[in-house]
């Protein structure tokens, strides 16, 4: 079977503090920036690659009840709904690159009892964003 990863979607809540960070913090390239109703989807990747998330407004997923969109804001605010694991062959350069544009940092370059070296920040809706040192 040929299947690759095309998108993966993270919740926002602020279109611009989203693509203020995608963009000018993690240096991803905007691909699309779509509204509807005063909500936007936006489209970010990193340049070169074919992979991209698709910040999406989670009050837009058809069906969710109020006491579910609650429940979402609530885990936003924490930082516990959703994540994404990224990767790149200059941890402590990326990091420090992070760190000198003020994004929220969870967890400082570390080497992890699993095998990975990895640090932690989070974007401005709250979503864990981990970084992996590649060999």
């Amino acid at each position: 079977m040929d299947i690759s990863i095309h998108a993966t979607y993270l919740p926002h809540n602020d279109r611009d503090a989203a693509v203020a960070f995608y963009r000018d913090v993690l240096g991803f390239e905007v691909r699309n920036d779509v509204g509807f109703n005063g909500m936007h989807w936006i489209t970010v990747g990193p340049p070169g690659q074919d992979v991209s998330i698709v910040l999406y407004p989670p009050e837009a997923t058809p069906g969710i009840t109020d006491d579910e969109r609650n429940a979402i804001s609530e885990m936003m605010a924490k930082g516990t709904f959703a994540s994404i694991n990224l990767a790149t062959k200059d941890l402590d350069g990326v990091f420090e690159r992070l760190q000198a544009r003020d994004a929220e940092v969870v967890q400082e370059p570390v080497d992890q009892p699993y095998g990975v070296r990895d640090c932690a920040f989070r974007d401005p809706a709250g979503n864990m964003v981990r970084i992996q040192q590649l060999s």
